[in-house]
């Protein structure tokens, strides 16, 4: 173990501690958060492709007929990245490119059925997900039940 990993592994325990004994602040709750985050999800090459994927997948997917600059604001990147990943969703089948029936200058973005199929399949070869697979179902929902109060 590291000198970082080791400071980490003291700061957990510290905290814990402090949360066992009434002292949770805010700060405290977000850092143990953060490093459970960062020692459960597993973030390499392949999951961010994924995210970004699904991300541009679900953008499409709210607004069809999607055109590429309302897919653009929707993930918060230009038009023309969007454009080089959105030509990679429809080389892989997943997203399909027509002319606006309105405005012949303007392409109409859909999901194509396996684009559908991917988004509502789970990301498989998570960490997490085979983490809290291993959980009671009372656990479970302790943890669904934080995740709720946190999305408010």
């Amino acid at each position: 173990m590291t000198n970082a990993q080791d400071n980490v592994a003291h700061g957990q325990i510290f905290d814990s501690l402090q949360l066992m004994f009434g002292g949770s602040s805010p700060a405290a709750i977000a850092a143990r958060l953060n490093a459970i985050a960062h020692t459960w999800v597993a973030d390499g090459p392949a999951e961010r492709a994924d995210r970004a994927r699904r991300k541009l997948l679900a953008a499409i997917s709210s607004r069809e007929p999607a055109t590429l600059n309302q897919i653009a604001a929707l993930v918060g990147r230009g038009a023309p990245a969007v454009s080089r990943a959105v030509d990679s969703l429809v080389r892989a089948g997943l997203v399909e490119r027509t002319q606006d029936p309105n405005n012949r200058r303007r392409l109409a973005l859909r999901l194509t059925e396996s684009g559908r199929s991917l988004l509502a399949t789970p990301p498989t070869g998570s960490l997490l997900a085979a983490r809290l697979d291993r959980l009671a179902h009372s656990e479970l929902r302790a943890i669904e039940r934080a995740i709720e109060i946190l999305e408010r």
